[in-house]
C-alpha cells in the first residue's frame, strides 16, 4: 500500500514534489495560432523525409566520422561539394548509380581528409534499419493530421539502393501523395518538385505547409508561397506545426506507451485501492499508461477522475538484495509501490538539448546546478532528517554496496570492473562533507517549466540518503564523457559544447563549487571513476534482469555489452587520477631516476652522467603491492628499488666497462664461440642476486624460478639492462630464452621442467623458438606449414624454418616448434607445439641469416630444415593442438620486454646525442646551438616519456587483468616503441655524422635491432589491425 503521507506537506516538499502545478494543457501558451494569418484553413502538410522525419544524413555523419576517426566535416562537405552537378545531387536524380556515386564520392571524400575514407560504411549505416526510423513524435503528428481530415505528403531528395529499390524507409500509407527525386529525376531545390508536389495534392501553395531541414529548400518553398517551418529538433517542429494548425498533434501523456505485458499490474485492485484512499466517487475506467524510460522501476501514468497520478514501483520477479528500495523515497506499508502526482512539464531526455538556442542550453544547466546547490543545501537535522541515512564513511558503503550489487548480476569478467573493485577501496577521498544527496542526480531526472528554465521537480529519489554531495555532481556530469551515440543514456563527448552552449564538466564544477562557496576538490577523478562504475553496476543489473524479463526499459538487453565500454570510461578516470596522486607527492630528498645518460669519455662506452628524471619518497604500500602503477624507480617498494640501485650499480662497475671487449670478440674469427667474459659476468650476475628477474609473479606466485617482480616493476629493470646489448643475457633474461623459460613454467609437465627449465634457469643451456617459415606470412601463426605426424610412440617433425634466433649457439639445447598436427581442426586448432632436442637427427642448419649485415653472433638466426625429426610424444606441450594457445601466452609479458629494452635503447642513444653535440663544432658554433639539433632533442624526449608511459600501462594491466585482458595496451606498445626507437637512434647517428654508423658506438646496433623488431616481435600492420578491431569492439 502507499501512505498517504506521500500526498502531505513536507519541509523537503520543494526538492522531491512531483506536482504543485495544475495541469498545463499547452505546454507554450500563447504560442497555438488556430487558423492561419490570412484566415484561410490548411488542407496539407508536406514532409521532407532526411531531417525531418528520419535523422539527417548530415547528423548520422557527423556520429560515424567520430567513431571511425574521420576528420570531421568530411562527409558533409563532399555532399555538397560540386553543387547541382556533384556526386550527391546526380546520384538522388538517378544520372548515376549507387556503385558509381560510392565509388566517384570515396575518392572525393579521402582527397579531402586526405585519408582513406570507408564510404560503404557510412553508406551502410545510412541506410541501416537501425538508424533510418521515423521519428515516433512525427509519426504520431501524421496520424492526428490525418485524423483532422488534412492530406499529407512526402516529398524527398533520395536514391536507388544498389537493390534498384528507391530508399524511402517509411510506411507509404501514411502519405496520399509520395514524389521522390530519383524517381522524378528533378531534386529539391528546383521548383518544378515543388509544383508537381501541389499537382498531385490537387492544393494551391498557400494552402499547405512544408517542413525541411535545409534553407535553400525552404527558400524555394517560400518563393512559391507555401508556408515553411525549419527543422532543427522534430519535437520543436511539432509544437510550431501545431500553432499554425491550431490543434494539438500528440496525443497522451507525453513519453508514455502501452504497458509492457511482462509490467501489467491489477487495474481493478489499484482503481479500488486508490478511491478508497482519495476519496474518489467515480464509476469511470482507471487509464493506465507506462512511461518509455526509466531502467529499474518501472513507472505508471494514472488518470482517475479528474487526479493526474503517477505510480513508481519495484519490477517483478526477485530482485537482488538492497535493490531498488523505492520505498525509502516515502514510507510504505505492505505492497512496495508508492504513488505521486502527476507533474506536467518537459524532461529534456537528450542532454544536448537538440533544437534550443544556445543561451537557453546554459541556463537549463545553470538552473540544474542551482537546484543541486539547494539540496544540498538542507540541513538534515533542521527538517527532522537527522537519521535518513548513516553518518561518515558514505563511499566506502557504496563501494561496498555497488561492488555487491555488480557480483550478483555478473555473468562474465570484465577485466576493468575487476580493476576497479581493487583499485577503488585504495584511493577513497580523505574528507568528506555530508549532506542530503539525491543518488541518481541528471538532468533527465529533473521536470522543467515549459516556457522557462526552472526547475518544477526532482523525480528518482529512490537512491537518496545521507552522503558525500560531490556524489551528485560527478554523477550529474556523466552525460560530458558519454558520446551521443551511447543508446542507454545518451552524452555529448563527440559535440563542440562551446557550439551548444552547454558548460564544460569542469566549469559545471566549478559553478556548483561557487553557489556552495567550496574550493574545488583535488580528486574529481576519483568521483568520476566511482560514478561510471556504479553505472557500468547498474547497466549489468539491468542486463541481468532483461534475461529473466524484469527490466523495465523495452532497450534493457541492450546493455550487456554497454557495461564493459562504461567500465572502461571508469578506468580512465582511475589512472588519471593515480598519475594526479604522484605528481602531487611531495619533496624529500632530491632523489633522481638514472636513465643512463652515457658518453663517451675516457671510452665511449662509459657512463659519465645521468638525467633527472623526478623526485619523488619512498613507495607507499599500495605501490608496493601488485597492481600498483609506479612510473619512476624511485616509486617501487624497498626492495625492488634496492634491487635496482644494485643493478644499475653492477652495469656501471662490471658490463659497461666490459662492453668494447664483447664488441670485439664478435667481430672475431671466434665469434661463433659464447665469450669467456660473458660467462665469467653471468657468474658475477649470479652472486650479486641479479639473475633471472624476468619471470613476472603471476606465473611463479612462489618465486620457485625467478625474483618475483610484477611486470611493472621489471618493466624498469628491463630498461635498466636494455642500456647494453649484453647485459640481458649476463643477467638470463635475454630472448628467446625468457619467454620459452616462461612457457615451460606456464605449460611445461614436471618431467620437462626438469630436463629442459632447469638448465636454462642455471644459465647452463641456451634455446631458441622456431615458427617462422620462408614460404609464408608467418606473422598469423595459423599460416604455418611445417608439419607434426604421429607415428608410433613419436611425432615426426618436417619443415622449413628461418629467422630462427639462437639456434646457431654452440650452447642451444632446446628447440621450441611450432606445427601444424591437424590441418582439417578448426583455424586455431590446428598447430601443437613440441620440444626438440637440438641433438636429435633430421636437423640441418642450411646457413646464418644476417640482419643488416650483422650476423649476431654466437646465437645468430638461422635457416633451418627439418627432416623427419623424429621426437618422443612425451614432449608435447600441453596436448595437440594447442599450439596457438601457447604461442599467445609465451609472446604475453616477454610481448613487451622487447619494449621495455627499447626504451633502454633510446635513453642511451640520446645521452650519447647530447654528450656529441656539446663537443662538436660545425660552422663556428657547437652543434647544441643549432636549432635544428635542440628540435631533434626535445622531440626525443617526448617520445621517449609517451612510449615508456604506454610501456608501462600495459604492464599495469598485465599485473591487475592478465595478458588476455591487456591485449590492446601490448598492440599499442608494440607498435609505438620499435618505431619510436628507431627514429630517437637515428637523430642520434645524424648528430655523429659518419662516426654513427661504425661500430665505435652501439648507435649501429641499437638502430639495427629496433628496425628488425618491427617484424621479430610482429609486424607493425598486425599490430595496427589488433589495436582497430579492439577499438571497434569495445568503443561506443
Amino acid at each position: 500500500m502507499c501512505v498517504r503521507s506521500c500526498f502531505q506537506s513536507s519541509c523537503l516538499q520543494w526538492a522531491w514534489r512531483t506536482a504543485f502545478l495544475k495541469h498545463i494543457q499547452r505546454r507554450h501558451q500563447g504560442s497555438h495560432r488556430w487558423t492561419h494569418l490570412g484566415g484561410s484553413t490548411y488542407r496539407a502538410v508536406i514532409f521532407d523525409m532526411g531531417g525531418v522525419l528520419i535523422p539527417s544524413p548530415g547528423r548520422v555523419a557527423a556520429e560515424w566520422e567520430v567513431q571511425n576517426r574521420i576528420p570531421s566535416g568530411t562527409i558533409l562537405k563532399a555532399l555538397m561539394d560540386g553543387g547541382e552537378n556533384g556526386p550527391w545531387m546526380r546520384f538522388m536524380r538517378a544520372e548515376i548509380t549507387a556503385e558509381g556515386f560510392l565509388r566517384e564520392f570515396g575518392r572525393l571524400c579521402s582527397e579531402m581528409s586526405k585519408t582513406s575514407v570507408p564510404v560503404d560504411s557510412f553508406f551502410s549505416l545510412l541506410t541501416s534499419e537501425r538508424v533510418a526510423k521515423q521519428f515516433p513524435v512525427m509519426t504520431e503528428a501524421i496520424t492526428q493530421i490525418r485524423a483532422k481530415g488534412l492530406q499529407t505528403a512526402v516529398l524527398s531528395n533520395n536514391f536507388y539502393l544498389p537493390n534498384q529499390k528507391s530508399f524511402l524507409p517509411l510506411d507509404r500509407k501514411q502519405f496520399d501523395v509520395v514524389v521522390e527525386s530519383c524517381v522524378e529525376g528533378i531534386c529539391k531545390p528546383d521548383p518544378r518538385i515543388y509544383k508537381l508536389c501541389l499537382e498531385r495534392l490537387g492544393l494551391q501553395p498557400s494552402e499547405s505547409i512544408f517542413l525541411d531541414d535545409l534553407g535553400p529548400n525552404l527558400k524555394a518553398a517560400a518563393s512559391l508561397g507555401i508556408h515553411t517551418i525549419k527543422v532543427n529538433d522534430p519535437e520543436t517542429a511539432v509544437k510550431e506545426l501545431e500553432a499554425l494548425l491550431g490543434f494539438t498533434l500528440r496525443l497522451g501523456v507525453p513519453n508514455t506507451q502501452p504497458v509492457r505485458k511482462t509490467m501489467e499490474i491489477p487495474k481493478d485492485s489499484l482503481k479500488k485501492y486508490l478511491k478508497d484512499l482519495l476519496g474518489i466517487q467515480t464509476t469511470g475506467p482507471l487509464e493506465l499508461l507506462q512511461f518509455d524510460h526509466g531502467q529499474s522501476n518501472p513507472t505508471y501514468y494514472i488518470r482517475l477522475a479528474n487526479r493526474d497520478l503517477v505510480l513508481r514501483k519495484k519490477p517483478p520477479g526477485t530482485l537482488l538484495p538492497s535493490a531498488h528500495a523505492i520505498e525509502r523515497e516515502f514510507s510504505v506499508v505492505g505492497t512496495p509501490f508508492y504513488v505521486m502526482e502527476y507533474c506536467p512539464g518537459l524532461i529534456y531526455k537528450d542532454p544536448s538539448l537538440p533544437g534550443l538556442e544556445p543561451s537557453h542550453r546554459r541556463a537549463i544547466y545553470t538552473a540544474m546546478n542551482t537546484v543541486l546547490c539547494k539540496i544540498h543545501s538542507v540541513d538534515p537535522q533542521a527538517v527532522g532528517l537527522e537519521d535518513y541515512g548513516k553518518q561518515g564513511a558514505y563511499i566506502p558503503r557504496q563501494v561496498r554496496t555497488w561492488v555487491k550489487q555488480y557480483r550478483a548480476s555478473e555473468t562474465s569478467t570484465i577485466p576493468a570492473m575487476e580493476r576497479l573493485i581493487e583499485w577503488l577501496p585504495l584511493h577513497l577521498p580523505h574528507q568528506q562533507r555530508t549532506t542530503l544527496v539525491h543518488g541518481d542526480f541528471r538532468l533527465d531526472n529533473l521536470v522543467f517549466h515549459p516556457e522557462k528554465p526552472e526547475v518544477l521537480a526532482v523525480l528518482d529519489w529512490e537512491l537518496s540518503t545521507l552522503g558525500d554531495p560531490l556524489i551528485d555532481v560527478a554523477y550529474s556530469c556523466l552525460a560530458h564523457y558519454l558520446p551521443s551515440s551511447f543508446p542507454v543514456l545518451r552524452g555529448f563527448n563527440d559535440c563542440d559544447l562551446t557550439q551548444l552552449g552547454i558548460p564544460a564538466a569542469e566549469e559545471y564544477f566549478r559553478m556548483y563549487c561557487l553557489q556552495m562557496g567550496l574550493p574545488p576538490t583535488e580528486n574529481w577523478n576519483f568521483y568520476m571513476a566511482f560514478s561510471f562504475f556504479r553505472l557500468a553496476a547498474i547497466l549489468q543489473g539491468v542486463y541481468r534482469r532483461s534475461l529473466t524479463g524484469q527490466a523495465s526499459s523495452a532497450h534493457a538487453e541492450q546493455t550487456g555489452k554497454l557495461t564493459e565500454f562504461v567500465s572502461n570510461l571508469a578506468w580512465d578516470f582511475a589512472v588519471k587520477e593515480g598519475f594526479r596522486v604522484f605528481k602531487e607527492m611531495p619533496f624529500k630528498n632530491p632523489l633522481t631516476r638514472s636513465c643512463h645518460t652515457w658518453a663517451r669519455s675516457q671510452s665511449q662506452w662509459y657512463p659519465i652522467g645521468t638525467r633527472s628524471y623526478s623526485s619523488v619518497p619512498e613507495a607507499s604500500p599500495a605501490h608496493a603491492s601488485r597492481g600498483g602503477l609506479v612510473i619512476s624507480p624511485e616509486s617501487l617498494s624497498p626492495p625492488v628499488r634496492e634491487l635496482y640501485h644494485r643493478l644499475k650499480h653492477f652495469m656501471e662497475q662490471h658490463v659497461y666497462p666490459a662492453e668494447p671487449e664483447l664488441q670485439s670478440h664478435q667481430a672475431s674469427a671466434a665469434r661463433w664461440s659464447p665469450s669467456p667474459l660473458i660467462e665469467d659476468l653471468k657468474e658475477k650476475a649470479k652472486a650479486e642476486g641479479l639473475w633471472n628477474l624476468f619471470l613476472p609473479l603471476e606465473a611463479d606466485p612462489e618465486k620457485k624460478y625467478g625474483a618475483g617482480l610484477t611486470n611493472v616493476e621489471y618493466a624498469h629493470l628491463c630498461e635498466l639492462m636494455g642500456t647494453s646489448l649484453y647485459a640481458p643475457e649476463i643477467c638470463n633474461c635475454s630472448a628467446p630464452d625468457t619467454g620459452n623459460m616462461e612457457l615451460l613454467v606456464r605449460y611445461g609437465t614436471e618431467a620437462q621442467k626438469a630436463r629442459w627449465l632447469m638448465p636454462l634457469l642455471e644459465g647452463k643451456a641456451r634455446s631458441c623458438f622456431a615458427m617462422t617459415e620462408p614460404q609464408v606470412a608467418s606473422s598469423d601463426a595459423t599460416n604455418i606449414e611445417a608439419s607434426i605426424r604421429e607415428e608410433d610412440s613419436f611425432y615426426v617433425i618436417n619443415g622449413h624454418k628461418w629467422w630462427i634466433t639462437g639456434i646457431l649457439d654452440p650452447r642451444c639445447q632446446l628447440c621450441v616448434f611450432m606445427g601444424k598436427t591437424d590441418p582439417h581442426a578448426p583455424r586455431h586448432r590446428q598447430q601443437s607445439v613440441l620440444l626438440v632436442p637440438m641433438d636429435t637427427p633430421g636437423i640441418k642448419i642450411i646457413r646464418p641469416l644476417t640482419v643488416y649485415g650483422l650476423e649476431d653472433a654466437p646465437g645468430g638466426h638461422g635457416e633451418v630444415r627439418f627432416e623427419h625429426v623424429h621426437v618422443p610424444k612425451e614432449n608435447m606441450v600441453l596436448g595437440p593442438g594447442r599450439g596457438f594457445e601457447i604461442a599467445q601466452g609465451r609472446l604475453g609479458p616477454g610481448r613487451i620486454h622487447h619494449c621495455m629494452r627499447l626504451i633502454g635503447f633510446s635513453e642511451r642513444a640520446l645521452a650519447l646525442m647530447k654528450a656529441r653535440v656539446k663537443s662538436r663544432v660545425a660552422f663556428g658554433k657547437p652543434l647544441v646551438e643549432q636549432g635544428t639539433v635542440l628540435a631533434d632533442i626535445a622531440l626525443s624526449r617526448v617520445e621517449i616519456e609517451q612510449a615508456r608511459l604506454l610501456v608501462l600501462r600495459a604492464a599495469h594491466l598485465m599485473d591487475l587483468a592478465g595478458n588476455k585482458a591487456a591485449a590492446l595496451d601490448i598492440a599499442m606498445i608494440k607498435m609505438v616503441a620499435p618505431s619510436m626507437a628507431s627514429r630517437v637512434i637515428d637523430r642520434a647517428i645524424q648528430a655523429f655524422g659518419a662516426a654513427g654508423l661504425s661500430s665505435d658506438y652501439p648507435l649501429a646496433q641499437f638502430f639495427t635491432w629496433a628496425r628488425a623488431l618491427r617484424f621479430a616481435d610482429g609486424p607493425d600492420e598486425v599490430h595496427r589491425a589488433t589495436v582497430a578491431k579492439l577499438e571497434l569492439k569495445h568503443r561506443i
